[in-house]
């Protein structure tokens, strides 16, 4: 069952966070019929309802008795930026403890991907990364995932096909939640979208990468590489040292022969720290052998942070001396350029200028 938060506040459940089965044996215990659970969970994963006053198909009497012991988690929108550039949108959601999160809209000619975040804060330690910057501040619950796809496609009025989990957070660092929500997303009884259609990033948690292999998804996975070596990876991603590049490849490996998904490996190019000769070389020698993708993203500058982005000619060039190699790999389109795209930046400024922690 899931576990609840108490912040001297009233004891209540978070109804978002049941599963169609848990939902239905909690309805049970109300006294009421199968179908009312039916339609409560269509409220809320379908229609992504913020209150119970909105379920009008439920008697009055049993609305009060749910926001009597259940509650539907306050995620309000703080603040909306939409790219003039490529329509990429981009939102600050306060929770009902007062931490933010972001989570961006991207459009695509196959369909709109929304990459949501998984906690709020990380405790990764990336040097590059916004999100890193102030810790970790707490493990999002399956409903908080969910809710941010929700919230977006009511904002929007706008449907979602494909999820990517690579906003704040490590997702892997959160597994019971994250799972849960890959389940909940997919599931018939929901929004439905399928397995395939969902990425997830890992800085490369190596035992739960081998438990992510065995359940059973359809998801791809993408590595955080960002180092041609063991020794650049710790310089730039601190977890590097809990976890041997050599072991997080083979976890990645088995991730493929268990899954069928092809791994894919995300790299972000920092002009002069990882985008030289030999990091040609050694990013060859270590994806050659394997079936799979290098995904190239120019980094994206963070104030607090002294590294840049190559321009695009050198990285055009670093591209071309890997696909010479025989390296499946493409450089990620910038998208919001002009807002703040990248991991972290909006939740960082707001809390900035709000003389907030959180």
């Amino acid at each position: 069952m899931i576990e609840l938060e108490s912040m001297n506040r009233k004891e209540v459940k978070d109804i978002c966070s049941f599963d169609y089965e848990e939902l239905a044996e909690e309805i049970g215990i109300l006294g009421e019929k199968p179908f009312r659970s039916r339609q409560i969970y269509e409220w809320l994963h379908r229609k992504s309802a913020d209150s119970f006053d909105e379920m009008t198909n439920l008697s009055r009497n049993l609305r009060e008795r749910l926001s009597e012991t259940y509650e539907i988690r306050k995620m309000e929108l703080v603040e909306r930026q939409i790219s003039k550039e490529d329509s990429t949108e981009k939102f600050l959601f306060e929770l009902w403890d007062g931490n933010m999160i972001e989570s961006v809209l991207m459009r695509h000619p196959y369909g709109n991907s929304v990459c949501v975040s998984s906690q709020a804060g990380c405790r990764m330690g990336c040097r590059f990364c916004a999100s890193a910057i102030g810790g970790l501040k707490r493990n999002l619950s399956p409903s908080e995932i969910l809710r941010q796809v929700y919230r977006i496609q009511r904002i929007t009025k706008e449907r979602v096909s494909h999820i990517v989990v690579m906003g704040t957070g490590e997702p892997l660092d959160n597994y019971e939640n994250f799972v849960r929500f890959i389940r909940m997303i997919s599931d018939e009884h929901g929004l439905n979208i399928s397995q395939r259609n969902i990425t997830a990033s890992t800085c490369g948690i190596v035992p739960n990468i081998k438990r992510l292999s065995l359940e059973g998804f359809q998801i791809t996975l993408a590595l955080s590489l960002h180092g041609s070596s063991q020794e650049k990876r710790e310089r730039l991603m601190p977890v590097a040292r809990q976890y041997e590049l050599q072991e997080v490849l083979k976890a990645c490996d088995d991730y493929f022969k268990k899954t069928g998904r092809r791994v894919t490996f995300e790299y972000s190019l920092i002009e002069g720290v990882n985008d030289r000769t030999e990091d040609v070389q050694e990013l060859t020698a270590i994806l050659k052998p394997r079936n799979c993708h290098l995904n190239l993203i120019p980094v994206n500058p963070v104030r607090e942070r002294d590294y840049r982005k190559p321009d695009r000619k050198n990285a055009g060039i670093f591209k071309n001396k890997l696909e010479k190699n025989g390296i499946n790999v493409t450089i990620r389109r910038e998208r919001g350029s002009d807002i703040d795209g990248a991991c972290g930046q909006l939740r960082r400024r707001y809390a900035a200028a709000d003389g907030r922690t959180r």
